[in-house]
């Protein structure tokens, strides 16, 4: 009976984040799309493109370092009210679903925006430069160099995540905690006018 509700929670997990990166790859997607066409600046255009790199290096050290931390230290400083330590307990003890979440979802939506903004790039690069080929090898340098840094970064991420997983969710609890200050303050006095 207990493995029947673990594999119902499993699978309505499945089916809740599938239909939240949908959403979110087609939210962010538009977003990036329209904010690009928006700027003139091949500049900018690559500052927007390392900025979703970068953040989907970021999402994945974050869920490997879930994954590898072990709850003895973050229990530990919880237990001496160490700012942000409650919420580092909760990632790793939810690992399975940070990971997922940071990893597979973060990553792969930042590789499907990455995509999206790379042909927005080229198209972009193909109008000042007269060349027939321009397209066909601005495409394939650009992404394979996106492909080169996002693996690059995540192997390095990774590194940093298993050796000093402990910090690293630290710091993320501490973050989350951070923005959950406002967030509940607001909670609380939306619960009071009603």
């Amino acid at each position: 009976m207990v493995k029947n509700r673990n594999n119902r929670r499993r699978a309505r997990w499945v089916i809740v984040i599938s239909l939240w990166t949908f959403i979110l790859a087609v939210f962010l997607g538009f977003i990036a799309h329209s904010l690009l066409n928006e700027i003139e600046s091949i500049a900018a255009s690559f500052m927007i493109l390392l900025f979703v790199i970068i953040l989907g290096i970021i999402f994945d050290l974050i869920g490997t370092a879930a994954a590898a931390a072990d709850t003895a230290p973050l229990n530990a400083k919880a237990a001496r009210k160490v700012y942000g330590a409650k919420r580092g307990v909760y990632l790793v003890k939810h690992a399975e679903k940070v990971a997922n979440f940071c990893n597979d979802v973060a990553g792969d939506i930042s590789g499907i925006i990455s995509g999206t903004l790379i042909a927005i790039i080229v198209f972009k690069l193909v109008l000042t430069i007269p060349y027939d080929q321009a397209e066909f090898y601005l495409g394939i340098l650009l992404a394979a160099l996106v492909a080169a840094l996002t693996v690059g970064g995540k192997a390095w991420g990774k590194v940093i995540a298993i050796n000093h997983s402990t910090e690293v969710i630290m710091i993320v609890g501490l973050v989350i905690t951070r923005f959950e200050k406002p967030l509940s303050w607001f909670k609380k006095s939306s619960t009071n006018s009603g």
